[in-house]
């Protein structure tokens, strides 16, 4: 279970802190709603490590999350942007979630099996400039897979697809958290990513999180 505690954080200027208490569990999407300017994002960054807390905890089955760095800590960050590098083909994009030190041939297997689950098999040489959105936010996922961290951060991914991508990259969103146990944390203001995916729903109100 990850687990957040009283995660307390205010941006210089602000009044008054923000004050995060939440549960994710294994296997499951986690479903965080709020109006533009709530906390969604600063919350994922807490989790993540970009920015640290007043005070609260962070726990990952028991392990303190907090004293560790963005790099250290078992969390993968997909935004609405894939963040991929156009110049570089869908194989080499996902490269680059594997740990430095893996051989040439054991890291194009394991990216020709991760592309292969997220149903790009035989796109290795595409050049990112070609792929479609969709495509390029599952080349997005093969390398969270590479990574092999129990905690994927997901901030708007589905916003820039059309609807009919919208609901099969849901889906195998969906399908990859319930097979690899991750714990997934989704952030939306659309109510039908909510619906379709949310094993548990929190919607930050006044700085805090409420759960629905």
């Amino acid at each position: 279970m990850l687990r957040a505690n009283d995660l307390a954080f205010a941006h210089p200027g602000q009044k008054r802190a923000y004050r995060f208490t939440l549960e994710a569990g294994r296997g499951e999407v986690t479903a965080i709603s709020g109006a533009s300017g709530s906390g969604k994002s600063t919350l994922l960054d807490l989790l993540a490590g970009f920015v640290q807390p007043k005070e609260g905890s962070l726990e990952l089955d028991a392990q303190d999350l907090l004293p560790l760095p963005p790099e250290a800590r078992p969390v993968s960050l997909l935004m609405q942007a894939d963040n991929l590098f156009e110049h570089l083909s869908a194989q080499e994009n996902a490269l680059l979630g594997l740990p430095r030190g893996t051989s040439r041939d054991k890291g194009r297997q394991q990216v020709a099996e991760a592309l292969n689950e997220v149903g790009l098999a035989g796109f290795e040489s595409k050049l990112a400039s070609t792929l479609s959105g969709g495509q390029k936010q599952r080349v997005a996922l093969a390398r969270t897979l590479l990574r092999d961290r129990p905690v994927l951060l997901l901030d708007e991914p589905f916003s820039a697809l059309d609807d009919e991508t919208r609901q099969t990259t849901r889906a195998l969103v969906d399908e990859l958290t319930r097979r690899h146990d991750w714990h997934t944390v989704l952030v939306s203001h659309h109510a039908d990513d909510i619906a379709a995916l949310a094993n548990r729903h929190y919607r930050i109100v006044e700085g805090q999180l409420e759960r629905v």
